[in-house]
């Protein structure tokens, strides 16, 4: 690994040669590799990744063929590390400071962002962009050869170095475990605020989860953190409820158990007459319909988190809608707004009210990347985070 010059005169930056591991063709195992990572242009900072944790986003793009999908990628988005360079008009953050990359943007001076109403930035507004934010068509990553390498989700830390734009990276205690801080990059706070902010779960509530992989676990852990008497877990795994239970699950209902009835039947037989909220963590259109049927008339919210396929479309009832006053809402990093709710999520660790410990199930080497792939596609673990160096 070749570093480039972290001073404070930035015409002096250089590209940094470091491993990476690129995603050159769809479903295919990760290619370890040098590559160039430019210096940080006007608004960017470059950072060293400490460790990064799989996601199954990662897996889902990672298998993608058809847009956004694009190769080669540099994947990889939940990740904790040290900025190593910052580029002119950089204030918030400097070299040495240890910092949560965030695919969501937080810019501070937009309409949305100051608002309290949303987490959507509109200088910036989310897409799965292969280019940089702020310089479409620009990317800081070459392979050897020269070719361009695309970024995933404003962030790539599936690399030992990267660069962000400043938009996407808080600034965190540097005393919090890496291991532990860097899931609220993107997992455990897109679930907990999803029950925190986006759905406001009350104390007493009743609240059924559809999937329970590392969001639903970490949508569990919000609602247990929220008061609510019962938590539903769906899935077709019965061993996930043993899981389940350590995040707050209350109750298991077996999808494919349910004989000659819907699954919503028997969800709403259960609740008399369905939950208050309901959170569908798979990403599928039918399954959020059926949430959306579990969920209580008169002030039953649906919040949905899972990524379906590009094109998916949710079809209900127009009579429903009208009739039975519920809400449909989607959630994307649970309505957080990155730069002040993740510190509030870490102080409430270290307080030892919110339990990350129990999300790491495998710590391994960065060059053991595809065992971890394996891991995740095989349902074997929550988080497996990966440390480099």
């Amino acid at each position: 690994m070749e570093n480039g010059k972290s001073s404070g005169d930035k015409s002096s930056l250089k590209p940094i040669r470091c491993k990476a591991a690129v995603c050159r063709k769809a479903g295919e195992p990760l290619v370890m590799e040098e590559i160039l990572v430019e210096p940080p242009q006007p608004f960017e900072v470059r950072i060293r990744i400490i460790c990064t944790a799989l996601c199954h986003s990662d897996i889902t793009f990672w298998k993608l063929q058809v847009p956004p999908a694009c190769f080669p990628r540099i994947l990889g988005h939940e990740a904790i590390g040290v900025v190593e360079s910052v580029g002119e008009n950089v204030t918030e953050v400097v070299v040495g400071d240890t910092v949560l990359p965030t695919f969501m943007a937080d810019c501070g001076d937009c309409v949305d962002c100051k608002s309290p109403k949303s987490n959507l930035c509109s200088r910036l507004p989310f897409k799965v962009s292969p280019w940089m934010p702020r310089y479409e068509n620009s990317s800081r990553f070459t392979d050897l050869n020269g070719n361009t390498l695309f970024h995933f989700l404003n962030v790539s830390s599936f690399s030992e170095y990267t660069v962000l734009d400043v938009a996407h990276v808080v600034k965190i205690d540097s005393s919090i475990p890496p291991s532990r801080a860097c899931l609220l990059s993107c997992g455990v706070s897109t679930g907990v605020g999803a029950a925190w902010k986006t759905a406001q779960v009350e104390q007493g509530s009743t609240v059924v989860i559809f999937g329970l992989g590392s969001i639903g676990l970490a949508v569990a852990e919000g609602a247990r953190l929220c008061g609510a008497s019962r938590i539903i877990g769906v899935d077709i795994n019965p061993t996930k409820f043993e899981v389940g239970q350590k995040f707050g699950i209350t109750e298991f209902v077996n999808s494919m158990t349910c004989e000659n009835k819907r699954l919503s039947e028997v969800i709403n037989e259960m609740t008399g007459g369905g939950a208050d909220y309901c959170f569908e963590c798979v990403g599928s259109s039918s399954l959020v319909q059926e949430a959306y049927a579990c969920c209580r008339k008169g002030w039953g919210k649906t919040i949905t988190l899972g990524v379906d396929k590009p094109g998916s479309e949710i079809c209900l009832n127009s009579s429903d809608v009208l009739h039975n006053g519920k809400t449909l809402i989607g959630s994307l990093f649970g309505g957080l707004k990155a730069k002040s709710h993740i510190p509030l999520l870490l102080k409430r660790y270290m307080s030892k009210e919110l339990e990350l410990d129990k999300f790491v199930t495998h710590e391994m080497k960065f060059e053991d990347i595809n065992d971890a792939f394996q891991l995740l596609l095989d349902g074997r673990c929550i988080r497996c985070v990966l440390w480099m160096g």
